[in-house]
């Protein structure tokens, strides 16, 4: 596993402790009702969640944030949420990209979207039977781990399947935002769906209106 100097977490913004007690009443600095905690840590899938899918890339030059997600991220940031990266990033197990390159992409991506607070990374192909590619939970425990965060507390947002299987053998709620890679029974086994990363945020934060839910 490939771990990246983490960033420091924001100043500003209202934590966790402070907002409980507005839990069920709307939020002065969103606008979102709370009616439960807010997660303590909020994980992220990386290509075609927080950036578009380049396969392979190694190129900096060719990230492009997803719509709306610099947006969403803020507003976990302002909520005192902690946030994470997961990737599984095989190309380099496979010699088509090196961790340098990869290294480059993510520092890029928090160039774009804000500083996360752990990076973590999967280098190996899928033969390797590693413990931290997602399905598996490695990737998700060490952030958590990293991040201070309990699984209890913690959501993770992907875009496919196996997102979900590694949210739930790690112990963590799954948010799904599918895209035209995302498989039909994917979307039907997931414990909670959203039409984008907006959506998927506020689903996060236990916000009303959540409809894609189940």
């Amino acid at each position: 596993m490939v771990r990246e100097a983490s960033a420091q977490r924001p100043e500003g913004g209202h934590r966790h402790e402070q907002i409980a007690e507005l839990e069920g009443a709307q939020c002065e600095h969103c606008g979102l009702s709370h009616p439960g905690p807010l997660p303590a840590a909020v994980l992220f899938d990386r290509d075609d969640t927080l950036i578009r899918d380049v396969p392979y890339n190694g190129r900096p030059e060719l990230v492009e944030p997803m719509p709306g997600a610099r947006a969403a991220l803020e507003l976990l940031r302002a909520h005192g949420v902690r946030l994470g990266v997961v990737t599984n990033q095989s190309g380099i197990g496979r010699g088509l990209l090196t961790e340098a390159q990869v290294s480059a992409v993510n520092r890029r991506t928090a160039e774009l979207l804000g500083p996360f607070g752990a990076w973590e990374t999967c280098p190996h192909a899928p033969a390797a039977g590693c413990f931290c590619r997602k399905p598996r939970p490695g990737m998700l425990l060490r952030a958590m781990e990293r991040l201070g965060a309990p699984a209890s507390a913690t959501v993770m947002i992907g875009d496919i399947g196996a997102d979900m299987v590694a949210a739930s053998a790690a112990g963590c709620r799954g948010v799904l935002v599918p895209t035209a890679v995302t498989l039909a029974p994917e979307v039907a086994a997931a414990p909670a769906v959203a039409a984008h990363l907006g959506e998927a945020v506020r689903l996060a934060l236990g916000a009303e209106a959540a409809g894609g839910s189940r």
